[in-house]
């Protein structure tokens, strides 16, 4: 498969540059992750603490549970936008790591189209249509690779929307319930 000592050392340079940029885009994500955590998991400490205060100095029970349903609305909003940034980090991480797989099988198949045309060139009389034969396979299984990444895009677009819906819903849903009544 390689002629040269050079080549071999290529394809393992190459091997370890994807594996190394496989390894960043996911701790990147993971750092992402983590310091969003520690920001939510501050702000969450920031926040109770400051409701505590507020529910201590309730002069009686009403004055109590309008400030816990007060409290309410920005902790589902500030859920809400937690998991909609856990879901973004998700999503882009995905969307670099597709990029970087389709970005390796587009190498595979060029290096596996030049092997097969070198070996058409080598091959014994009457072997075209073996060589035929392998290129067909080959084509389609780049189609149905193709095809099978147009339908997970189309997948994580649908499931993005329906994210995006949902939390609309939610944050409707809660505004509503914790807007005073009007009698």
């Amino acid at each position: 498969m390689f002629k040269t000592p050079e080549q071999f050392a290529a394809a393992n340079k190459a091997t370890v540059d994807s594996l190394l940029s496989l390894a960043n885009t996911a701790l990147a994500s993971a750092e992402r992750i983590a310091a969003l955590n520690l920001n939510t998991a501050r702000s969450l400490m920031e926040d109770s603490v400051s409701g505590a205060k507020a529910l201590m100095g309730a002069k009686d029970v009403q004055e109590a549970l309008s400030i816990q349903a007060s409290l309410a609305q920005p902790n589902v909003e500030k859920a809400v936008a937690y998991s909609r940034s856990v879901y973004e980090i998700s999503a882009q991480t995905q969307e670099e790591l597709s990029k970087m797989v389709e970005a390796q099988f587009s190498d595979f198949q060029k290096t596996v189209s030049g092997l097969l045309d070198q070996a058409a060139k080598s091959a014994p009389a009457g072997s075209d249509v073996a060589v035929a034969a392998v290129k067909s396979a080959i084509a389609a299984a780049n189609s149905a690779f193709d095809n099978m990444n147009k339908a997970a895009k189309q997948v994580a677009e649908i499931a993005e929307a329906n994210v995006a819906a949902a939390t609309n819903a939610t944050v409707k849903a809660v505004s509503a319930t914790a807007a005073p009544k009007k009698k």
